[in-house]
């Protein structure tokens, strides 16, 4: 007997709470339309029986705290969508602030060249190309499962992107040694959001943090080795006035402005998000810098 869609969405709803799913409705309502598409409400009839497997496979895989988004196969990231699944990290909506810096930084720039580091699925590049155009921007991912979700969406997330001429440039290589390919002041700017999560904090993420790969979040020294890297190491690479941006752990505010000042940058600032929490550390490459 075929399931009437309302009854299926409380059902799976039911399901989701009786697992510890905080936001239960809306994950229900989003597998609905994962199974039955986005007009699911107003179905004439019930959900078949292919669609009822569907659902009862998507709901027991929530139920065990797999990702939302891996479940979708793609999320939403400023205003267009990423591929997204298992072996990358997933966008999230704090780092669009991250994408929002780096094109006020560029305004006034006719053509900038930018650097993403620790890519992942390409949300930073990929969301700078979205509001700065004109930018030529390379996206730096080490991870093999995560650099295929990087060329898959640099060649389809964007308008006019393909195979043939995708939006950005990817390249597969390690944060850590990437500096020594690159010419000396090359780069307007560099944005990253890296691995910033503690080893302590590794003990207390959510349960869906778990199929994250962890060496997206993990970062040694208290989370901070990324920044102590990247901040000096990249410092040549950027033109005069030139910016560098990160991503930051919200108790890391002082501690990455630190690393930025004893790297040699200036104009050292910290903005936050939508949360009021520290999100975003920038600094620029003084101007008569040699």
């Amino acid at each position: 007997m075929s399931a009437v869609p309302r009854q299926a969405f409380l059902a799976a709803r039911a399901r989701l709470e009786q697992a510890g799913i905080q936001d239960a409705a809306f994950d229900a309502a989003c597998l609905m339309e994962l199974t039955a598409g986005k007009n699911w409400r107003w179905m004439d009839g019930g959900l078949t029986l292919e669609q009822q497997k569907t659902l009862e496979e998507l709901v027991e895989q929530r139920a065990g705290h797999m990702p939302l988004q891996y479940l979708a196969g793609h999320w939403r990231f400023l205003d267009f969508e990423l591929a997204v699944g298992p072996g990358v990290l997933i966008p999230r909506a704090d780092t669009e602030l991250l994408c929002e810096t780096g094109a006020q930084l560029a305004a006034g720039l006719a053509a900038p060249r930018v650097l993403d580091l620790c890519a992942g699925s390409g949300c930073v590049g990929l969301g700078l190309k979205r509001l700065v155009p004109a930018a030529q921007v390379t996206c730096l991912e080490k991870s093999p499962e995560a650099f295929a979700y990087l060329t898959r969406n640099a060649a389809e997330a964007l308008p006019g992107a393909s195979k043939e001429r995708p939006a950005v440039q990817t390249v597969l290589g390690d944060v850590f040694c990437y500096q020594e390919s690159l010419a000396a002041e090359s780069l307007d700017m560099i944005l990253s959001n890296p691995p910033y999560v503690t080893a302590e904090e590794m003990k207390q993420l959510a349960p869906e943090l778990a199929f994250e790969p962890a060496m997206a979040l993990e970062a040694e020294h208290e989370g901070l080795c990324f920044y102590e890297h990247i901040a000096p190491a990249y410092f040549a690479a950027l033109r005069p006035g030139g910016w560098l941006a990160v991503e930051i752990g919200c108790a890391q505010g002082r501690a990455v402005q630190a690393i930025f000042a004893a790297a040699g940058y200036q104009n050292i600032a910290l903005r936050q998000d939508l949360g009021a929490n520290d999100r975003v550390v920038l600094g620029q490459k003084p101007e008569n810098a040699v």
